[in-house]
């Protein structure tokens, strides 16, 4: 009988019922930051579209927080520090703590993408080659984020292998909204910006300002530049949970593709930016702008961090350091 006993209790382990299985997290904390690419995150919270999904999938009532970074690298220090479960942030954040948590943070999916633009009020820079010490350029984290590293690659492109951290050290971190009033401040050390709509186009109104570089022009098409990521033990814990948080992602991607009216009056709502409802569906509607979960671009960006150094391990493909859900995707 104790033999019996014995098989049948294995027999039931290995199918996962001899003991009810571990409850999924009754609270879910997101991190997002400032700009139309978190759009779909936006009004994920604004719908309650994650605990739509996840009471949909038997999870019963869960709490989400919701919390905003002006900064990719804050968020990231969030999530690695066990404060935040996922972070809205750029590619560039995501594969350097791929790297450094040894492939433990993954992406979840993408977010958004739209082309990003380096304006600058200085007259006299019409190129990259233009810029020189008297000039500061803002971007939301120096080296790291999706701005410098877009700037490294073109400043190579450009300039050459000598070239390619010409600029680093005239770049200063600054919040997007933030960067937007130096910019439009005549007197403001801060004269340039390389950042994401809305930002560009207010700054674009002012008739001093002009565009020096376009990242569509570097990628050569979309670029994902906002992702969702998180760690694998809490993915791996909350199966369902991160389920749920995609398919709230993908229908906040709907809700934007059927009705871009009306997700941008929810956009406005919630961030009270200065800007009508039809400037932003304009801005929407733009080439190269992209609301859903299929990453693009990344592998350009890994490529580069690689090369200089920053990652000490090689993706050679996307799939690495993205969970297996989007994995039948056309990411790049």
């Amino acid at each position: 009988m104790k033999l019996v006993a014995r098989a049948v209790g294995a027999l039931l382990l290995s199918l996962g019922l001899a003991h009810p299985a571990a409850a999924e997290v009754k609270e879910v904390r997101i991190t997002h930051q400032p700009g139309m690419i978190y759009m779909p995150v936006i009004l994920m919270e604004q719908n309650k579209l994650i605990e739509k999904h996840a009471a949909a999938a038997g999870l019963g009532d869960v709490k989400v927080n919701w919390v905003t970074f002006t900064s990719g690298g804050a968020s990231v220090e969030a999530l690695v520090s066990g404060n935040v479960d996922f972070v809205t942030s750029g590619a560039t954040n995501l594969l350097l703590v791929w790297d450094r948590t040894k492939g433990e943070v993954k992406g979840l999916a993408g977010s958004a993408g739209a082309p990003m633009l380096l304006v600058t009020r200085n007259p006299d820079v019409k190129t990259l080659a233009d810029f020189s010490q008297k000039d500061r350029i803002a971007v939301p984290t120096v080296k790291i984020s999706t701005q410098a590293v877009l700037l490294q690659i073109a400043a190579e492109r450009q300039l050459g292998d000598a070239g390619r951290n010409k600029l680093d050290p005239i770049t200063v971190q600054l919040g997007h909204p933030d960067a937007v009033g130096a910019v439009l401040s005549p007197n403001n050390e801060v004269n340039s910006h390389f950042s994401l709509p809305p930002y560009q186009q207010m700054e674009l109104k002012d008739p001093r300002v002009h565009t020096v570089l376009n990242s569509y022009d570097v990628v050569g098409g979309p670029l994902t530049n906002a992702v969702m990521f998180g760690r694998r033990a809490f993915v791996d814990a909350n199966p369902k949970t991160a389920e749920a948080i995609l398919a709230a992602l993908e229908e906040a991607d709907k809700l934007i593709k059927d009705d871009p009216k009306k997700a941008a009056e929810q956009y406005l709502a919630a961030t009270r930016e200065k800007l009508t409802v039809d400037e932003l569906v304009e801005m929407m509607k733009q080439p190269g702008v992209v609301f859903e979960t299929t990453p693009h671009g990344t592998m350009l960006q890994a490529e580069h961090l690689a090369k200089v150094g920053v990652l000490k391990t090689r993706p050679k493909d996307w799939k690495e350091f993205f969970f297996p859900a989007v994995h039948g995707k056309q990411g790049s």
